[in-house]
Protein backbone atom coordinates (compact mmCIF):
# COMPACT_ATOMS: atom_id res chain seq x y z
CA UNK A 1 0.00 0.00 0.00
CA UNK A 2 2.50 2.37 -1.46
CA UNK A 3 0.10 5.82 -1.94
CA UNK A 4 -1.27 4.80 1.43
CA UNK A 5 2.44 5.09 3.21
CA UNK A 6 2.64 8.44 1.01
CA UNK A 7 -0.96 9.95 2.67
CA UNK A 8 -0.07 8.97 5.97
CA UNK A 9 3.40 11.06 5.63
CA UNK A 10 2.28 13.83 3.57
CA UNK A 11 -0.40 14.70 6.32
CA UNK A 12 1.87 14.57 8.77
CA UNK A 13 4.95 16.25 7.26
CA UNK A 14 2.13 19.30 6.42
CA UNK A 15 0.63 19.20 10.15
CA UNK A 16 4.38 19.54 11.58
CA UNK A 17 5.16 22.34 8.54
CA UNK A 18 1.92 24.12 10.01
CA UNK A 19 3.29 23.76 13.84
CA UNK A 20 -0.44 22.49 14.59
CA UNK A 21 -0.50 19.54 16.74
CA UNK A 22 -2.09 16.18 16.40
CA UNK A 23 -5.13 17.33 18.78
CA UNK A 24 -5.06 20.93 16.85
CA UNK A 25 -6.03 18.74 13.58
CA UNK A 26 -8.59 16.43 15.37
CA UNK A 27 -10.55 19.78 17.15
CA UNK A 28 -10.21 21.20 12.98
CA UNK A 29 -11.78 18.58 11.96
CA UNK A 30 -13.91 16.48 14.19
CA UNK A 31 -11.80 13.59 13.75
CA UNK A 32 -10.75 12.02 16.93
CA UNK A 33 -6.79 11.81 17.89
CA UNK A 34 -6.51 8.54 17.38
CA UNK A 35 -7.77 8.91 14.16
CA UNK A 36 -5.44 11.20 13.06
CA UNK A 37 -3.09 9.05 14.56
CA UNK A 38 -3.78 6.04 12.73
CA UNK A 39 -3.51 7.77 9.31
CA UNK A 40 -0.11 9.57 10.03
CA UNK A 41 1.00 6.17 10.97
CA UNK A 42 -0.06 4.87 7.70
CA UNK A 43 -1.91 2.19 9.68
CA UNK A 44 -5.22 3.24 7.74
CA UNK A 45 -6.06 4.99 4.35
CA UNK A 46 -9.11 7.05 5.04
CA UNK A 47 -11.85 8.02 3.02
CA UNK A 48 -12.00 10.66 0.53
CA UNK A 49 -14.88 12.59 3.35
CA UNK A 50 -12.23 12.54 6.45
CA UNK A 51 -9.14 13.71 3.60
CA UNK A 52 -11.03 16.55 2.65
CA UNK A 53 -11.60 17.59 6.40
CA UNK A 54 -7.92 17.19 7.22
CA UNK A 55 -6.95 19.11 4.23
CA UNK A 56 -9.54 22.10 4.65
CA UNK A 57 -8.13 22.21 8.03
CA UNK A 58 -4.27 22.22 6.87
CA UNK A 59 -5.50 25.09 4.25
CA UNK A 60 -4.52 22.38 1.38
CA UNK A 61 -6.54 21.09 -1.77
CA UNK A 62 -7.33 17.48 -0.88
CA UNK A 63 -4.73 16.37 -4.74
CA UNK A 64 -1.70 18.00 -1.99
CA UNK A 65 -1.96 14.28 -0.35
CA UNK A 66 -1.85 12.35 -4.03
CA UNK A 67 0.40 14.63 -6.04
CA UNK A 68 4.00 13.24 -7.54
CA UNK A 69 4.45 16.51 -8.99
CA UNK A 70 3.34 19.87 -9.60
CA UNK A 71 3.20 21.55 -13.00
CA UNK A 72 1.47 24.13 -14.23
CA UNK A 73 0.67 22.78 -17.93
CA UNK A 74 -2.36 21.02 -18.80
CA UNK A 75 -2.15 17.32 -17.84
CA UNK A 76 -2.82 15.02 -20.72
CA UNK A 77 -4.07 11.21 -19.63
CA UNK A 78 -4.15 9.10 -22.87
CA UNK A 79 -6.14 6.15 -23.53
CA UNK A 80 -4.51 3.20 -23.02
CA UNK A 81 -1.53 4.46 -21.54
CA UNK A 82 -0.59 3.50 -17.68
CA UNK A 83 -2.86 5.22 -15.33
CA UNK A 84 -1.29 6.83 -12.09
CA UNK A 85 -1.49 4.06 -9.32
CA UNK A 86 -4.40 3.16 -7.52
CA UNK A 87 -5.56 4.74 -4.41
CA UNK A 88 -8.25 2.46 -2.66
CA UNK A 89 -10.18 4.94 0.16
CA UNK A 90 -11.63 2.79 3.09
CA UNK A 91 -15.18 3.52 2.72
CA UNK A 92 -17.27 0.78 5.17
CA UNK A 93 -17.39 0.06 8.81
CA UNK A 94 -16.39 -3.33 7.77
CA UNK A 95 -13.30 -5.68 6.46
CA UNK A 96 -14.15 -4.80 3.05
CA UNK A 97 -11.74 -1.56 2.59
CA UNK A 98 -11.24 -1.65 -1.42
CA UNK A 99 -14.48 -1.70 -3.23
CA UNK A 100 -13.36 1.47 -5.60
CA UNK A 101 -9.79 2.06 -6.98
CA UNK A 102 -9.06 5.54 -7.81
CA UNK A 103 -7.11 6.71 -10.34
CA UNK A 104 -5.87 10.36 -10.86
CA UNK A 105 -6.35 11.90 -13.63
CA UNK A 106 -4.43 15.42 -12.97
CA UNK A 107 -2.09 14.22 -10.36
CA UNK A 108 0.84 16.69 -11.99
CA UNK A 109 -1.63 19.97 -12.59
CA UNK A 110 -0.95 22.37 -9.49
CA UNK A 111 -3.12 24.88 -8.12
CA UNK A 112 -6.16 22.75 -9.47
CA UNK A 113 -9.43 22.79 -8.21
CA UNK A 114 -11.12 19.80 -9.22
CA UNK A 115 -10.46 16.04 -8.57
CA UNK A 116 -10.92 14.14 -11.59
CA UNK A 117 -10.18 10.03 -10.90
CA UNK A 118 -10.84 7.36 -13.30
CA UNK A 119 -12.29 4.75 -11.13
CA UNK A 120 -12.55 0.93 -10.88
CA UNK A 121 -15.75 -0.27 -8.51
CA UNK A 122 -15.39 -3.92 -7.29
CA UNK A 123 -18.42 -5.83 -7.69
CA UNK A 124 -21.78 -5.61 -5.36
CA UNK A 125 -21.00 -7.50 -1.80
CA UNK A 126 -23.25 -7.73 1.12
CA UNK A 127 -21.38 -5.16 2.93
CA UNK A 128 -22.81 -2.23 5.69
CA UNK A 129 -21.17 1.09 4.20
CA UNK A 130 -20.94 3.95 5.67
CA UNK A 131 -22.41 7.01 3.91
CA UNK A 132 -19.65 9.44 3.55
CA UNK A 133 -20.75 13.86 3.37
CA UNK A 134 -17.89 16.53 2.80
CA UNK A 135 -18.20 20.10 1.63
CA UNK A 136 -18.47 20.44 -2.25
CA UNK A 137 -19.86 18.86 -5.36
CA UNK A 138 -19.29 16.04 -7.50
CA UNK A 139 -20.15 14.40 -11.40
CA UNK A 140 -19.97 10.80 -11.88
CA UNK A 141 -20.01 9.76 -15.29
CA UNK A 142 -20.64 5.60 -15.64
CA UNK A 143 -18.11 4.51 -18.82
CA UNK A 144 -19.19 0.49 -18.11
CA UNK A 145 -21.60 -1.09 -16.25
CA UNK A 146 -24.00 -0.20 -13.35
CA UNK A 147 -23.76 2.03 -10.39
CA UNK A 148 -25.95 2.40 -7.46
CA UNK A 149 -25.75 5.48 -5.54
CA UNK A 150 -27.60 6.06 -2.22
CA UNK A 151 -28.31 10.41 -1.67
CA UNK A 152 -29.74 10.92 1.55
CA UNK A 153 -33.19 9.16 1.56
CA UNK A 154 -32.91 7.92 -2.13
CA UNK A 155 -31.47 5.62 -4.66
CA UNK A 156 -30.05 5.89 -7.83
CA UNK A 157 -29.58 3.50 -10.46
CA UNK A 158 -27.01 4.38 -13.15
CA UNK A 159 -25.86 2.38 -15.95
CA UNK A 160 -23.69 2.94 -18.97
CA UNK A 161 -23.31 6.44 -20.73
CA UNK A 162 -25.94 8.07 -17.45
CA UNK A 163 -24.05 11.04 -14.87
CA UNK A 164 -25.21 12.08 -12.13
CA UNK A 165 -24.43 15.70 -10.69
CA UNK A 166 -24.68 16.17 -6.59
CA UNK A 167 -24.01 18.59 -3.39
CA UNK A 168 -21.70 16.29 -1.83
CA UNK A 169 -22.67 17.78 1.66
CA UNK A 170 -25.81 15.51 1.48
CA UNK A 171 -24.52 11.72 3.47
CA UNK A 172 -23.57 9.84 0.06
CA UNK A 173 -22.33 6.13 -1.28
CA UNK A 174 -21.21 5.23 -4.71
CA UNK A 175 -21.01 1.42 -5.07
CA UNK A 176 -21.21 -1.41 -7.81
CA UNK A 177 -24.80 -2.42 -8.74
CA UNK A 178 -24.18 -5.90 -9.61
CA UNK A 179 -21.40 -8.91 -9.96
CA UNK A 180 -19.62 -7.58 -12.62
CA UNK A 181 -18.61 -4.22 -11.17
CA UNK A 182 -17.90 -0.79 -13.29
CA UNK A 183 -15.92 2.20 -14.57
CA UNK A 184 -16.71 5.27 -13.41
CA UNK A 185 -14.92 8.93 -13.86
CA UNK A 186 -15.60 11.09 -11.17
CA UNK A 187 -14.84 14.74 -10.60
CA UNK A 188 -14.26 15.89 -7.44
CA UNK A 189 -14.79 19.61 -6.33
CA UNK A 190 -14.04 20.78 -2.43
CA UNK A 191 -13.59 24.29 -2.15
CA UNK A 192 -10.49 25.61 0.25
Amino acid sequence: MKKSIEVGSRVKALREDKKLSIADVAERTGLSVDQIKEIEEQNILPSVAPLIKIARALSVRLGTFLDDMDGAGPVVSRNGEDATPAISFSSSNTDNKNHMAYHSLSGAKAGRHMEPFFINIAPKKDVDFILSSHEGEEFILVLEGSIEITYGENTYNLNTGDTIYYDSIVPHLVRGKDEKGAKIVAVIYTPI
